[in-house]
Protein backbone atom coordinates (compact mmCIF):
# COMPACT_ATOMS: atom_id res chain seq x y z
CA UNK A 1 0.00 0.00 0.00
CA UNK A 2 3.28 2.39 0.19
CA UNK A 3 3.43 2.86 -2.97
CA UNK A 4 -0.45 3.33 -3.44
CA UNK A 5 0.20 6.43 -0.69
CA UNK A 6 3.50 7.69 -2.66
CA UNK A 7 2.50 7.83 -6.37
CA UNK A 8 -1.48 7.27 -6.62
CA UNK A 9 -1.47 9.08 -9.42
CA UNK A 10 1.17 7.41 -11.52
CA UNK A 11 -1.38 4.17 -10.49
CA UNK A 12 -4.26 6.14 -11.79
CA UNK A 13 -2.41 6.20 -15.06
CA UNK A 14 -1.33 2.46 -15.12
CA UNK A 15 -4.63 1.39 -14.07
CA UNK A 16 -6.49 3.40 -17.31
CA UNK A 17 -3.18 1.84 -19.42
CA UNK A 18 -4.43 -1.02 -18.61
CA UNK A 19 -8.24 -1.26 -18.81
CA UNK A 20 -8.51 1.51 -21.55
CA UNK A 21 -5.32 0.88 -24.07
CA UNK A 22 -5.25 -2.94 -24.34
CA UNK A 23 -6.56 -5.38 -26.47
CA UNK A 24 -8.60 -2.66 -28.35
CA UNK A 25 -9.01 -4.22 -31.46
CA UNK A 26 -10.86 -7.45 -29.57
CA UNK A 27 -14.40 -6.89 -30.19
CA UNK A 28 -16.29 -6.18 -33.18
CA UNK A 29 -17.32 -2.48 -34.01
CA UNK A 30 -20.88 -1.65 -33.09
CA UNK A 31 -23.19 0.42 -34.52
CA UNK A 32 -21.92 3.91 -33.05
CA UNK A 33 -18.44 3.54 -33.93
CA UNK A 34 -19.22 3.17 -37.81
CA UNK A 35 -21.30 5.81 -37.70
CA UNK A 36 -18.34 7.62 -36.50
CA UNK A 37 -15.75 5.58 -38.34
CA UNK A 38 -17.32 6.30 -41.57
CA UNK A 39 -18.09 9.56 -41.55
CA UNK A 40 -14.14 9.90 -40.71
CA UNK A 41 -13.33 7.48 -43.64
CA UNK A 42 -15.37 10.36 -46.09
CA UNK A 43 -13.63 13.25 -44.14
CA UNK A 44 -10.17 11.75 -45.68
CA UNK A 45 -11.71 10.19 -48.93
CA UNK A 46 -13.70 13.04 -50.03
CA UNK A 47 -12.41 16.21 -47.75
CA UNK A 48 -16.04 16.59 -46.17
CA UNK A 49 -14.78 17.92 -43.01
CA UNK A 50 -17.33 20.53 -41.92
CA UNK A 51 -20.27 19.41 -43.96
CA UNK A 52 -19.86 15.60 -42.82
CA UNK A 53 -21.59 13.18 -44.09
CA UNK A 54 -22.24 9.60 -43.73
CA UNK A 55 -23.04 7.17 -46.50
CA UNK A 56 -22.66 10.01 -48.68
CA UNK A 57 -25.73 12.15 -47.31
CA UNK A 58 -25.41 15.18 -44.90
CA UNK A 59 -25.15 13.91 -41.09
CA UNK A 60 -25.62 16.89 -38.78
CA UNK A 61 -27.01 15.35 -36.19
CA UNK A 62 -23.69 15.30 -34.18
CA UNK A 63 -21.04 17.55 -34.01
CA UNK A 64 -17.52 16.57 -35.70
CA UNK A 65 -15.20 16.73 -33.41
CA UNK A 66 -14.83 12.92 -32.10
CA UNK A 67 -14.97 12.40 -35.93
CA UNK A 68 -12.16 15.21 -36.38
CA UNK A 69 -9.79 13.14 -33.88
CA UNK A 70 -10.68 9.80 -35.17
CA UNK A 71 -9.89 10.95 -38.59
CA UNK A 72 -7.06 12.48 -37.35
CA UNK A 73 -5.37 9.34 -35.83
CA UNK A 74 -6.45 7.38 -38.95
CA UNK A 75 -4.71 9.55 -41.05
CA UNK A 76 -1.48 9.00 -39.01
CA UNK A 77 -1.66 5.15 -38.26
CA UNK A 78 -3.94 4.41 -40.89
CA UNK A 79 -7.72 3.71 -41.47
CA UNK A 80 -7.84 0.02 -40.96
CA UNK A 81 -6.63 -0.35 -37.53
CA UNK A 82 -9.05 -0.42 -35.24
CA UNK A 83 -6.44 0.78 -32.46
CA UNK A 84 -5.99 3.71 -34.38
CA UNK A 85 -9.75 4.35 -34.53
CA UNK A 86 -10.56 3.90 -30.89
CA UNK A 87 -7.62 5.17 -29.99
CA UNK A 88 -9.61 9.26 -29.58
CA UNK A 89 -11.88 7.33 -26.90
CA UNK A 90 -9.57 5.58 -24.57
CA UNK A 91 -8.00 8.94 -24.80
CA UNK A 92 -10.50 10.83 -23.74
CA UNK A 93 -11.58 8.46 -21.18
CA UNK A 94 -8.73 8.41 -19.50
CA UNK A 95 -8.62 12.25 -19.12
CA UNK A 96 -11.92 12.28 -17.36
CA UNK A 97 -10.67 10.09 -15.13
CA UNK A 98 -8.19 12.16 -14.30
CA UNK A 99 -9.51 15.14 -14.12
CA UNK A 100 -11.91 13.34 -11.78
CA UNK A 101 -8.99 12.43 -9.45
CA UNK A 102 -7.67 16.41 -10.16
CA UNK A 103 -11.28 17.69 -8.55
CA UNK A 104 -11.16 14.55 -6.31
CA UNK A 105 -7.97 16.10 -4.32
CA UNK A 106 -9.46 19.68 -4.86
CA UNK A 107 -12.49 19.00 -2.67
CA UNK A 108 -10.81 16.62 -0.06
CA UNK A 109 -7.77 17.45 0.01
CA UNK A 110 -7.19 13.25 0.59
CA UNK A 111 -5.30 11.64 -2.15
CA UNK A 112 -6.17 8.16 -1.17
CA UNK A 113 -9.84 9.37 -1.55
CA UNK A 114 -9.07 10.57 -4.91
CA UNK A 115 -7.03 7.16 -5.82
CA UNK A 116 -10.10 5.18 -4.60
CA UNK A 117 -12.51 7.49 -6.97
CA UNK A 118 -10.74 7.37 -9.97
CA UNK A 119 -10.27 3.59 -9.62
CA UNK A 120 -13.57 2.78 -8.95
CA UNK A 121 -14.89 5.47 -12.07
CA UNK A 122 -12.36 3.50 -14.71
CA UNK A 123 -13.52 0.36 -13.54
CA UNK A 124 -17.17 0.98 -13.94
CA UNK A 125 -18.77 -1.43 -16.30
CA UNK A 126 -20.47 1.18 -18.68
CA UNK A 127 -17.38 3.96 -18.46
CA UNK A 128 -15.18 0.83 -19.39
CA UNK A 129 -17.42 0.09 -22.37
CA UNK A 130 -17.48 3.91 -23.62
CA UNK A 131 -14.16 4.25 -23.06
CA UNK A 132 -13.03 1.56 -25.60
CA UNK A 133 -15.86 2.36 -27.87
CA UNK A 134 -14.99 4.65 -30.46
CA UNK A 135 -18.41 6.90 -29.88
CA UNK A 136 -19.45 10.13 -28.64
CA UNK A 137 -20.64 9.98 -25.01
CA UNK A 138 -16.86 9.55 -23.85
CA UNK A 139 -15.75 12.53 -25.94
CA UNK A 140 -18.56 14.85 -24.40
CA UNK A 141 -18.51 13.60 -20.81
CA UNK A 142 -14.92 13.87 -20.83
CA UNK A 143 -14.57 17.28 -22.26
CA UNK A 144 -16.54 18.52 -19.94
CA UNK A 145 -15.21 16.81 -17.28
CA UNK A 146 -12.35 19.14 -17.57
CA UNK A 147 -14.27 22.61 -18.11
CA UNK A 148 -15.96 21.26 -14.26
CA UNK A 149 -12.32 20.82 -12.90
CA UNK A 150 -11.73 24.43 -13.75
CA UNK A 151 -14.69 26.02 -13.12
CA UNK A 152 -14.42 24.36 -9.73
CA UNK A 153 -10.83 26.10 -9.43
CA UNK A 154 -12.77 29.71 -10.46
CA UNK A 155 -15.28 29.81 -7.93
CA UNK A 156 -12.79 28.85 -5.31
CA UNK A 157 -10.08 30.63 -6.03
CA UNK A 158 -8.77 34.06 -6.61
CA UNK A 159 -5.64 33.35 -8.16
CA UNK A 160 -5.67 32.88 -12.53
CA UNK A 161 -9.46 33.65 -12.53
CA UNK A 162 -9.06 35.09 -16.07
CA UNK A 163 -6.83 31.54 -17.21
CA UNK A 164 -9.46 28.93 -15.50
CA UNK A 165 -12.60 31.12 -16.61
CA UNK A 166 -10.90 30.92 -20.74
CA UNK A 167 -10.23 27.30 -20.34
CA UNK A 168 -13.75 26.00 -18.11
CA UNK A 169 -14.99 27.64 -21.91
CA UNK A 170 -13.01 26.69 -24.22
CA UNK A 171 -13.57 22.35 -22.79
CA UNK A 172 -17.02 23.53 -22.79
CA UNK A 173 -16.76 24.33 -26.49
CA UNK A 174 -15.13 21.00 -26.93
CA UNK A 175 -17.80 19.32 -25.15
CA UNK A 176 -20.58 20.50 -26.91
CA UNK A 177 -18.76 19.71 -30.59
CA UNK A 178 -18.75 16.39 -29.47
CA UNK A 179 -22.29 16.08 -28.89
CA UNK A 180 -24.39 19.39 -28.11
CA UNK A 181 -25.60 19.87 -24.94
CA UNK A 182 -26.10 16.26 -23.48
CA UNK A 183 -23.13 16.69 -21.25
CA UNK A 184 -24.16 20.14 -20.08
CA UNK A 185 -27.52 19.42 -19.27
CA UNK A 186 -26.49 15.92 -17.29
CA UNK A 187 -22.89 16.14 -15.88
CA UNK A 188 -22.79 20.32 -15.80
CA UNK A 189 -25.82 21.54 -14.61
CA UNK A 190 -26.49 18.82 -11.60
CA UNK A 191 -22.71 19.93 -10.61
CA UNK A 192 -23.93 23.59 -10.92
CA UNK A 193 -26.66 23.14 -8.82
CA UNK A 194 -24.55 20.72 -6.47
CA UNK A 195 -22.20 22.84 -5.75
CA UNK A 196 -25.00 25.75 -5.48
CA UNK A 197 -26.41 23.98 -2.31
CA UNK A 198 -23.46 22.95 -0.58
CA UNK A 199 -20.85 25.47 -1.03
CA UNK A 200 -22.36 28.57 -2.76
CA UNK A 201 -21.38 30.68 -4.95
CA UNK A 202 -18.89 33.16 -2.90
CA UNK A 203 -17.73 36.77 -4.17
CA UNK A 204 -20.09 36.23 -7.61
CA UNK A 205 -20.00 40.11 -8.14
CA UNK A 206 -16.31 40.35 -8.65
CA UNK A 207 -16.29 37.42 -11.17
CA UNK A 208 -18.94 38.60 -13.23
CA UNK A 209 -16.43 39.98 -16.28
CA UNK A 210 -14.22 36.74 -16.47
CA UNK A 211 -17.50 34.28 -16.21
CA UNK A 212 -18.57 36.74 -19.37
CA UNK A 213 -15.51 35.68 -20.59
CA UNK A 214 -15.99 32.16 -20.51
CA UNK A 215 -19.33 32.42 -21.88
CA UNK A 216 -18.36 34.56 -24.94
CA UNK A 217 -15.49 31.22 -25.45
CA UNK A 218 -18.12 28.66 -24.81
CA UNK A 219 -20.73 30.33 -27.33
CA UNK A 220 -17.96 30.56 -29.93
CA UNK A 221 -16.67 27.47 -30.01
CA UNK A 222 -19.73 25.57 -29.45
CA UNK A 223 -21.54 27.33 -31.93
CA UNK A 224 -19.33 27.79 -35.51
CA UNK A 225 -19.91 24.63 -36.64
CA UNK A 226 -24.03 25.01 -36.31
CA UNK A 227 -23.91 28.30 -38.06
CA UNK A 228 -21.64 27.61 -40.68
CA UNK A 229 -23.92 23.84 -41.38
CA UNK A 230 -27.45 26.12 -41.49
CA UNK A 231 -25.41 29.06 -43.39
CA UNK A 232 -24.34 26.29 -46.31
CA UNK A 233 -26.86 23.56 -46.19
CA UNK A 234 -29.89 24.88 -44.43
CA UNK A 235 -32.71 22.33 -45.98
CA UNK A 236 -30.31 19.06 -44.84
CA UNK A 237 -29.98 21.17 -41.36
CA UNK A 238 -33.87 21.55 -41.20
CA UNK A 239 -34.84 18.00 -42.35
CA UNK A 240 -32.63 16.31 -39.67
CA UNK A 241 -33.56 18.34 -36.61
CA UNK A 242 -36.65 17.63 -37.36
CA UNK A 243 -36.15 14.24 -37.45
CA UNK A 244 -34.07 14.43 -34.31
CA UNK A 245 -36.62 16.54 -32.35
CA UNK A 246 -39.31 13.81 -32.90
CA UNK A 247 -36.98 10.98 -31.72
CA UNK A 248 -36.52 12.67 -28.74
CA UNK A 249 -40.29 13.00 -27.84
CA UNK A 250 -41.53 9.66 -29.57
CA UNK A 251 -38.78 7.18 -29.92
CA UNK A 252 -37.69 4.82 -26.69
CA UNK A 253 -40.18 6.40 -24.33
CA UNK A 254 -39.51 5.06 -21.05
CA UNK A 255 -41.86 5.95 -17.78
CA UNK A 256 -40.07 8.45 -15.55
CA UNK A 257 -38.45 5.53 -12.84
CA UNK A 258 -36.74 3.71 -16.03
CA UNK A 259 -33.42 4.74 -14.54
CA UNK A 260 -34.22 3.88 -11.01
CA UNK A 261 -31.76 1.22 -10.92
CA UNK A 262 -29.02 3.45 -12.63
CA UNK A 263 -26.51 2.04 -9.71
CA UNK A 264 -26.27 -1.12 -11.36
CA UNK A 265 -24.47 0.55 -14.32
CA UNK A 266 -21.51 0.14 -11.98
CA UNK A 267 -21.33 -3.32 -12.86
CA UNK A 268 -18.51 -4.65 -10.04
CA UNK A 269 -19.40 -1.55 -8.11
CA UNK A 270 -23.07 -1.97 -7.58
CA UNK A 271 -23.89 -3.17 -4.02
CA UNK A 272 -20.97 -0.25 -2.70
CA UNK A 273 -22.82 2.56 -4.71
CA UNK A 274 -26.08 1.49 -3.76
CA UNK A 275 -25.10 1.78 0.06
CA UNK A 276 -23.26 4.66 -0.39
CA UNK A 277 -26.38 6.18 -1.74
CA UNK A 278 -27.46 5.94 1.40
CA UNK A 279 -27.36 9.36 3.12
CA UNK A 280 -28.59 8.70 6.48
CA UNK A 281 -26.36 5.73 6.97
CA UNK A 282 -23.35 6.82 5.36
CA UNK A 283 -23.30 11.11 6.40
CA UNK A 284 -22.07 10.89 9.72
CA UNK A 285 -18.80 8.23 8.86
CA UNK A 286 -17.37 9.60 6.24
CA UNK A 287 -14.22 12.16 6.35
CA UNK A 288 -15.59 15.03 4.58
CA UNK A 289 -19.87 15.59 5.40
CA UNK A 290 -20.00 18.57 3.14
CA UNK A 291 -17.68 16.81 0.36
CA UNK A 292 -20.15 13.60 0.11
CA UNK A 293 -23.39 16.09 0.34
CA UNK A 294 -21.86 17.67 -2.89
CA UNK A 295 -21.02 14.04 -4.83
CA UNK A 296 -24.68 13.06 -3.43
CA UNK A 297 -26.51 15.54 -4.82
CA UNK A 298 -24.59 15.42 -7.89
CA UNK A 299 -25.31 12.03 -9.12
CA UNK A 300 -28.77 12.17 -7.66
CA UNK A 301 -29.90 15.81 -9.68
CA UNK A 302 -28.14 13.79 -12.50
CA UNK A 303 -30.32 11.15 -12.48
CA UNK A 304 -33.83 13.20 -11.99
CA UNK A 305 -32.67 15.06 -14.86
CA UNK A 306 -32.20 12.40 -17.35
CA UNK A 307 -35.34 10.82 -16.07
CA UNK A 308 -37.46 14.15 -17.03
CA UNK A 309 -36.60 13.14 -20.97
CA UNK A 310 -38.76 11.09 -22.37
CA UNK A 311 -36.21 9.27 -24.27
CA UNK A 312 -34.36 6.90 -22.43
CA UNK A 313 -31.56 4.38 -22.68
CA UNK A 314 -28.94 2.56 -20.73
CA UNK A 315 -25.91 4.50 -22.15
CA UNK A 316 -27.41 7.65 -21.09
CA UNK A 317 -27.08 7.19 -17.68
CA UNK A 318 -22.69 7.44 -18.56
CA UNK A 319 -22.54 10.74 -16.92
CA UNK A 320 -24.10 9.49 -13.72
CA UNK A 321 -21.42 7.16 -13.11
CA UNK A 322 -19.13 9.55 -13.16
CA UNK A 323 -20.15 11.97 -9.70
CA UNK A 324 -21.55 8.46 -8.42
CA UNK A 325 -17.60 6.43 -9.06
CA UNK A 326 -16.97 9.79 -6.24
CA UNK A 327 -19.62 9.33 -4.38
CA UNK A 328 -18.98 5.77 -3.91
CA UNK A 329 -15.31 6.43 -2.85
CA UNK A 330 -16.44 7.76 0.03
CA UNK A 331 -17.84 4.08 1.10
CA UNK A 332 -14.88 2.77 0.18
CA UNK A 333 -12.59 5.03 1.99
CA UNK A 334 -14.67 4.18 5.24
CA UNK A 335 -14.57 0.87 4.95
CA UNK A 336 -10.38 0.81 4.58
CA UNK A 337 -10.32 3.39 7.38
CA UNK A 338 -13.13 1.74 9.77
CA UNK A 339 -14.03 -2.10 8.87
CA UNK A 340 -11.85 -3.88 11.09
CA UNK A 341 -13.37 -2.13 13.70
CA UNK A 342 -17.33 -2.85 12.99
CA UNK A 343 -18.94 -5.41 15.18
CA UNK A 344 -22.46 -5.18 13.43
CA UNK A 345 -23.40 -7.39 11.35
CA UNK A 346 -25.78 -5.24 9.30
CA UNK A 347 -22.29 -3.41 8.02
CA UNK A 348 -20.14 -6.26 7.44
CA UNK A 349 -22.27 -8.68 5.73
CA UNK A 350 -23.00 -6.82 2.69
CA UNK A 351 -19.23 -6.54 2.53
CA UNK A 352 -18.69 -9.94 3.08
CA UNK A 353 -21.50 -10.76 0.09
CA UNK A 354 -19.79 -7.88 -2.41
CA UNK A 355 -16.56 -8.84 -2.35
CA UNK A 356 -17.17 -12.65 -1.55
CA UNK A 357 -19.04 -13.01 -4.89
CA UNK A 358 -16.31 -11.60 -6.65
CA UNK A 359 -13.92 -13.78 -5.28
CA UNK A 360 -16.02 -16.62 -6.04
CA UNK A 361 -16.43 -15.95 -9.37
CA UNK A 362 -12.31 -15.64 -9.58
CA UNK A 363 -12.10 -19.45 -7.60
CA UNK A 364 -14.56 -21.07 -9.98
CA UNK A 365 -13.08 -19.97 -13.45
CA UNK A 366 -10.83 -22.47 -13.80
CA UNK A 367 -13.65 -25.01 -13.97
CA UNK A 368 -16.88 -22.68 -14.99
CA UNK A 369 -15.24 -21.53 -17.64
CA UNK A 370 -13.60 -24.51 -18.95
CA UNK A 371 -17.39 -25.85 -18.97
CA UNK A 372 -18.49 -22.74 -20.34
CA UNK A 373 -16.26 -22.13 -23.76
CA UNK A 374 -15.43 -25.95 -23.86
CA UNK A 375 -14.35 -26.12 -27.45
CA UNK A 376 -14.05 -22.56 -27.89
CA UNK A 377 -10.79 -22.80 -26.06
CA UNK A 378 -8.96 -23.97 -28.83
CA UNK A 379 -6.45 -21.86 -30.12
CA UNK A 380 -6.79 -19.39 -26.92
CA UNK A 381 -5.24 -21.80 -24.35
CA UNK A 382 -2.97 -18.95 -23.36
CA UNK A 383 -4.96 -16.86 -22.18
CA UNK A 384 -7.22 -19.35 -20.90
CA UNK A 385 -4.22 -20.07 -18.42
CA UNK A 386 -3.45 -16.61 -17.77
CA UNK A 387 -6.95 -15.51 -17.08
CA UNK A 388 -7.62 -18.60 -14.79
CA UNK A 389 -4.43 -18.37 -12.82
CA UNK A 390 -5.01 -14.45 -12.73
CA UNK A 391 -8.38 -14.89 -11.37
CA UNK A 392 -8.40 -17.62 -8.93
CA UNK A 393 -5.33 -16.32 -7.54
CA UNK A 394 -7.22 -12.74 -6.81
CA UNK A 395 -10.16 -14.39 -5.73
CA UNK A 396 -8.12 -16.11 -2.63
CA UNK A 397 -6.51 -12.49 -2.09
CA UNK A 398 -10.06 -11.30 -1.71
CA UNK A 399 -11.02 -13.86 0.99
CA UNK A 400 -7.66 -14.23 2.62
CA UNK A 401 -7.72 -10.22 3.23
CA UNK A 402 -11.91 -10.40 4.02
CA UNK A 403 -10.59 -12.41 6.90
CA UNK A 404 -8.24 -10.25 8.05
CA UNK A 405 -10.42 -7.01 7.53
CA UNK A 406 -7.63 -5.59 4.96
CA UNK A 407 -10.29 -3.66 2.57
CA UNK A 408 -7.30 -1.74 1.05
CA UNK A 409 -6.00 -4.72 0.14
CA UNK A 410 -9.51 -6.18 -1.14
CA UNK A 411 -9.95 -2.90 -2.91
CA UNK A 412 -6.67 -3.32 -4.66
CA UNK A 413 -7.38 -7.06 -5.56
CA UNK A 414 -10.73 -6.15 -7.08
CA UNK A 415 -9.33 -3.64 -9.48
CA UNK A 416 -6.00 -6.31 -10.45
CA UNK A 417 -9.27 -8.55 -11.04
CA UNK A 418 -11.01 -6.26 -13.69
CA UNK A 419 -7.73 -5.48 -15.19
CA UNK A 420 -7.16 -9.19 -15.39
CA UNK A 421 -9.49 -9.52 -16.99
CA UNK A 422 -8.69 -6.60 -19.53
CA UNK A 423 -5.71 -8.18 -20.55
CA UNK A 424 -6.47 -11.60 -20.60
CA UNK A 425 -10.00 -12.02 -20.98
CA UNK A 426 -10.41 -9.98 -24.07
CA UNK A 427 -8.25 -12.11 -26.10
CA UNK A 428 -11.03 -14.60 -26.38
CA UNK A 429 -13.92 -12.17 -26.76
CA UNK A 430 -14.41 -13.78 -30.26
CA UNK A 431 -14.37 -17.00 -29.78
CA UNK A 432 -17.34 -16.89 -27.90
CA UNK A 433 -18.90 -14.87 -30.81
CA UNK A 434 -18.68 -17.16 -33.68
CA UNK A 435 -20.58 -17.95 -37.17
CA UNK A 436 -20.18 -20.10 -39.15
CA UNK A 437 -21.94 -18.38 -42.13
CA UNK A 438 -20.15 -14.95 -41.41
CA UNK A 439 -18.98 -13.21 -44.78
CA UNK A 440 -18.24 -9.41 -44.64
CA UNK A 441 -19.43 -7.06 -47.13
CA UNK A 442 -15.78 -6.26 -48.01
CA UNK A 443 -16.00 -9.91 -49.95
CA UNK A 444 -18.64 -7.41 -52.04
CA UNK A 445 -15.99 -4.94 -53.16
CA UNK A 446 -13.53 -8.15 -54.48
CA UNK A 447 -16.45 -9.30 -56.44
CA UNK A 448 -17.68 -6.15 -58.02
CA UNK A 449 -14.32 -5.36 -59.12
CA UNK A 450 -14.45 -8.44 -61.35
CA UNK A 451 -17.64 -8.53 -62.33
CA UNK A 452 -17.23 -4.48 -63.50
CA UNK A 453 -21.19 -3.74 -62.11
CA UNK A 454 -22.75 -1.01 -60.06
CA UNK A 455 -23.76 -1.79 -56.92
CA UNK A 456 -27.26 -0.25 -55.02
CA UNK A 457 -28.95 -0.88 -51.64
CA UNK A 458 -32.95 -1.34 -51.75
CA UNK A 459 -33.88 0.71 -48.92
CA UNK A 460 -32.10 2.40 -45.95
CA UNK A 461 -28.48 0.84 -44.80
CA UNK A 462 -26.65 -0.57 -41.97
CA UNK A 463 -23.03 1.38 -40.63
CA UNK A 464 -21.73 -1.95 -39.85
CA UNK A 465 -21.98 -2.88 -43.57
CA UNK A 466 -21.24 0.28 -45.65
CA UNK A 467 -18.30 0.08 -43.04
CA UNK A 468 -16.60 -2.91 -43.94
CA UNK A 469 -17.79 -2.51 -47.43
CA UNK A 470 -15.09 0.66 -47.47
CA UNK A 471 -17.22 3.50 -49.68
CA UNK A 472 -21.23 4.81 -49.67
CA UNK A 473 -23.87 2.63 -51.40
CA UNK A 474 -26.50 4.22 -53.14
CA UNK A 475 -29.39 3.90 -51.62
CA UNK A 476 -32.72 3.54 -53.96
CA UNK A 477 -35.67 3.69 -51.55
CA UNK A 478 -36.15 7.10 -49.93
CA UNK A 479 -39.56 7.65 -48.29
CA UNK A 480 -42.12 5.93 -50.47
CA UNK A 481 -39.70 6.47 -54.15
CA UNK A 482 -38.07 4.38 -55.57
CA UNK A 483 -35.07 5.40 -58.16
CA UNK A 484 -34.21 2.95 -60.64
CA UNK A 485 -30.82 2.71 -61.65
CA UNK A 486 -30.15 3.83 -65.63
CA UNK A 487 -27.51 0.71 -66.06
CA UNK A 488 -29.21 -2.75 -67.36
CA UNK A 489 -26.87 -4.91 -65.05
CA UNK A 490 -26.39 -3.88 -61.86
CA UNK A 491 -26.41 -5.49 -58.27
CA UNK A 492 -28.74 -5.18 -55.73
CA UNK A 493 -28.29 -5.23 -51.66
CA UNK A 494 -31.90 -6.72 -49.98
CA UNK A 495 -32.67 -6.79 -46.24
CA UNK A 496 -35.36 -9.44 -45.16
CA UNK A 497 -38.08 -6.71 -44.68
CA UNK A 498 -37.42 -5.50 -48.28
CA UNK A 499 -37.80 -8.14 -50.05
CA UNK A 500 -41.40 -8.59 -51.00
CA UNK A 501 -41.64 -5.23 -52.01
CA UNK A 502 -38.28 -5.31 -54.11
CA UNK A 503 -39.76 -8.10 -56.16
CA UNK A 504 -42.56 -6.24 -57.18
CA UNK A 505 -40.41 -3.22 -57.76
CA UNK A 506 -37.88 -4.90 -60.54
CA UNK A 507 -40.86 -7.48 -61.94
CA UNK A 508 -39.11 -6.33 -65.21
CA UNK A 509 -36.00 -7.64 -64.31
CA UNK A 510 -33.71 -11.33 -64.65
CA UNK A 511 -32.88 -11.18 -61.01
CA UNK A 512 -30.34 -13.58 -59.87
CA UNK A 513 -28.93 -14.23 -55.94
CA UNK A 514 -25.57 -14.41 -56.16
CA UNK A 515 -24.84 -14.94 -52.25
CA UNK A 516 -25.81 -13.63 -48.53
CA UNK A 517 -23.32 -11.23 -46.37
CA UNK A 518 -23.55 -12.32 -42.64
CA UNK A 519 -21.87 -10.04 -40.27
CA UNK A 520 -23.61 -11.23 -37.51
CA UNK A 521 -20.95 -11.99 -34.81
CA UNK A 522 -23.81 -14.60 -33.50
CA UNK A 523 -24.47 -17.97 -35.79
CA UNK A 524 -28.43 -17.44 -37.32
CA UNK A 525 -30.94 -18.76 -35.27
CA UNK A 526 -29.09 -17.63 -31.79
CA UNK A 527 -31.23 -14.60 -30.32
CA UNK A 528 -28.43 -11.94 -30.79
CA UNK A 529 -28.45 -12.82 -34.70
CA UNK A 530 -30.07 -9.72 -35.97
CA UNK A 531 -31.56 -9.40 -39.82
CA UNK A 532 -30.16 -6.02 -39.84
CA UNK A 533 -26.63 -7.15 -39.68
CA UNK A 534 -27.10 -9.37 -43.36
CA UNK A 535 -28.07 -8.67 -46.56
CA UNK A 536 -29.19 -11.11 -49.38
CA UNK A 537 -27.43 -9.53 -52.78
CA UNK A 538 -28.70 -10.37 -55.87
CA UNK A 539 -27.55 -9.39 -59.91
CA UNK A 540 -30.29 -7.89 -61.57
CA UNK A 541 -30.91 -7.32 -65.66
CA UNK A 542 -33.37 -6.28 -67.59
CA UNK A 543 -35.59 -8.50 -69.89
Amino acid sequence: MQILKDRPLLIVLLACLAIFFVNLDAIFINIMEARNFITAREMLDDGNWILTTLNGEPRYQKPPLPTWLTAISAMIFGMKSLIALRLPAVILATLLVLFSYKLSIKLTQNKMFALFGSLIMATSFYIIFSGRNGQWDIFTHGFMMVCIYYLYLFFNSEISTYRNAMLAGLFFGFSFMSKGPVSMYALLFPFLISFGIVYKYRNFRKKIVPLIVFFVIAVIVSGWWHWYTYTYDAEAVAEITRRETANWTGYNVRPFYYYWSFFTQSGIWTLPAFIALLYPYLKNRVFNKKAYLFTLLWTLISVVLLSIIPEKKSRYLLPVLIPMALNTAFYIEYLVRKFSEIKDKRETVPVYFNFGLIALIGLAFPIGGYIFLGDKIAGNWLWYILLSISLFGLGIAIIKNLLRKKMAQVFTATILFIIAIMCFGLPMAKTLTVNPEYKSLALLKEWQNEAQVNVYEYGGFTPELIWAYGEPIEVLKKDERVNIPKESTFGLLISEDHEENFRKTFQDYHIEKITRYDMNPKAPGERSHRPRLWRDFYLLRKK
